[in-house]
């Protein structure tokens, strides 16, 4: 059965609508009859209105339906149906060179312009028709770096002018795209999960980017990634995201313990001390800070350490949820406290 936190720390979380706590436990409206996340944003119960469970099923069990507004019944991080839907529509018409979706193009799709534009500005920090562009864009430089023909490139991303397909290639990629048949990018891509969807990015050699898709800080992480690899972030797969997405679902399966997918691992010489230090400690195993600390020649510097951890942008990749306070308590993790304690299971159970 699963452990879940006491209640009095649940219901704490309820009211404080602590996302660490999502996917940890759901409540039960006794009052509605209905069960949602820790962090719906609906209007909190009394304590003595509210029951506690370990998942969806239990809930459901019990008597209660799914809320609406929070929809706990989807696994977090994951797109719900509508955007699901809109992203292969948006793959499909980008690589037959059809029209842009248009706002009215949405209204008959069944979506909201507004709704699609605050979705994708949240989760992409691209509007919607900024992401249809970019990810056409992105299909474009890569024919441009096969030799495709620059006019019928241009007409394939759907360009009426060769002038306009230059100055929107230009704003992306920072040079104009007679000259990008050398320049690479970053591709990046959602991989869906038993812990929810991961945001994955990577160069045509290495995976640069695996953070998880509700993570307040992953506009942060972007940025980050244009700073240190100065190339720009365009929607879209490469091979090496193909080999991630297989071997993360054979690590979730079970099968998999260490990923052989090449990494770019760049950042402060701390950091990287730090993260190279995570790849070293075993499936399975955990470390402390002060461990960690003391491994990479830095005894004492545990706060550093527990920063660094929180720098990472290789989530499960580079493994810093095996790190643990000395006492065996779980701190702070990016993806939730309760995605650390289901990776760390997860591994256990394997190894068990």
């Amino acid at each position: 059965m699963k452990t879940l936190p006491a209640p009095a720390r649940m219901y704490r979380a309820l009211v404080e609508r602590d996302a660490s706590y999502d996917g940890l436990f759901f409540v039960g409206v006794k009052t509605t009859g209905i069960f949602c996340r820790p962090t719906c944003p609906a209007r909190k119960p009394n304590r003595e209105n509210v029951e506690f469970f370990g998942d969806a099923d239990a809930a459901s069990t019990a008597g209660f339906r799914a809320c609406k507004r929070c929809r706990p019944l989807e696994s977090p991080g994951e797109h719900p149906a509508w955007v699901a839907r809109l992203l292969a529509r948006v793959e499909a018409e980008a690589r037959s060179g059809s029209e842009r979706i248009s706002d009215e193009g949405l209204r008959e799709f069944g979506v909201g312009p507004v709704a699609a534009r605050r979705y994708f500005r949240d989760r992409f920090g691209l509007t919607f028709q900024a992401y249809q562009r970019s990810r056409r864009l992105g299909l474009a430089q890569e024919s441009i770096a096969l030799g495709g023909d620059l006019t019928a490139v241009a007409f394939d991303a759907g360009f009426e002018s060769q002038s306009g397909f230059r100055d929107a290639f230009a704003k992306v990629f920072g040079i104009p795209p007679g000259s990008s048949r050398a320049k690479s990018h970053i591709s990046a891509t959602l991989i869906h999960t038993p812990i929810g969807g991961f945001v994955a990015a990577a160069l045509p050699d290495k995976v640069c980017l695996l953070e998880f898709a509700d993570r307040p800080a992953l506009l942060s992480q972007t940025a980050s990634l244009r700073r240190w690899f100065d190339e720009p972030i365009v929607p879209g797969r490469n091979d090496v995201l193909e080999q991630l997405r297989e071997e993360l679902a054979e690590y979730f399966a079970g099968k998999r313990r260490a990923f052989d997918v090449p990494l770019a691992i760049v950042g402060t010489p701390f950091q990287e001390s730090v993260w190279r230090g995570l790849l070293a400690i075993p499936y399975g195993e955990t470390r402390s800070y002060e461990e960690m600390a003391r491994a990479i020649g830095r005894a004492g510097a545990q706060r550093a350490v527990g920063k660094a951890n929180g720098d990472n942008r290789l989530a499960v990749l580079v493994p810093c949820h095996r790190v643990i306070e000395k006492s065996g308590k779980l701190r702070g993790y990016s993806g939730g406290l309760w995605r650390k304690k289901y990776l760390l299971e997860h591994e256990l159970a394997e190894i068990g």
